[in-house]
């Protein structure tokens, strides 16, 4: 599903993942599509873009030491970010989010009930979520220099779709500076096939089988 349609170039494109960590991989442009090189990424330096994220990255320290992005987008992340806004606002989790957090874990509590409008400390958590994770896709893609196109995967993207759509995913993964007409341009989509990585992960085995029996006949046929 396209967050910005852009208009996609002859390059590169780049893959961003949120879930249990943050995945990031270059799809480098080849004959005949794309070879993914994968990437440790998600594991830079958090770099801080405004006060109220200078302030996360000083509650993040102590915790960490080495705060990386992943610290802050991905289903942890979140839980970091929640608890950041709680000691922040002097504020503790109502007693009923509490129970369904220890039952269901806490990623999936602090984002249904931001996406309700349930809990305004759960809409503020998601809301900074969203947009470090913009932030991020638009490094990649600068980095990557995807003009191919930046796609968002993972299983957190799905289920925060409208807070992507609607929130300041897009706004981050713009505000580059000089660079805010060419991001502008990039097509941004999300992966919602939750099988997209087996089918990867199938599509390669093939690939590699066909090598392996390509070496074996010397590119003849059976």
């Amino acid at each position: 599903m396209a967050l910005q349609e852009g208009a996609a170039g002859p390059g590169n494109a780049a893959l961003i993942a949120a879930g249990t960590g943050l995945g990031e991989a270059i799809l480098v442009r080849e004959a005949g599509g794309f070879r993914p090189s994968a990437s440790e990424g998600g594991h830079t330096d958090f770099g801080p873009r405004n006060a109220l994220e200078i302030e996360l990255l000083q509650y993040l320290i102590p915790r960490y030491g080495h705060v990386s992005y992943e610290r802050i987008v991905s289903g942890p992340g979140l839980a970091n970010i929640y608890e950041f806004l709680l000691a922040k606002n002097k504020r503790k989790t109502p007693e009923r989010l509490r129970a369904r957090m220890e039952a269901e874990g806490a990623p999936p509590g602090i984002s249904e009930e931001a996406m309700n409008g349930a809990d305004g400390d759960c809409k503020e958590a998601l809301a900074l979520f969203v947009s470090i994770y913009g932030a991020e896709a638009g490094n990649l893609a600068l980095k990557a220099l995807s003009v191919a196109g930046v796609y968002v995967g993972g299983g957190i993207a799905p289920k925060i779709l409208e807070a992507l759509k609607t929130g300041g995913f897009l706004e981050a993964f713009r505000d580059k500076g000089r660079f805010r007409d060419f991001m502008a341009g990039i097509p941004v989509r999300v992966i919602l096939n939750d099988r997209a990585g087996l089918m990867g992960a199938a599509s390669y085995a093939a690939h590699l089988a066909g090598e392996r029996a390509e070496r074996i006949t010397g590119g003849k046929g059976a």
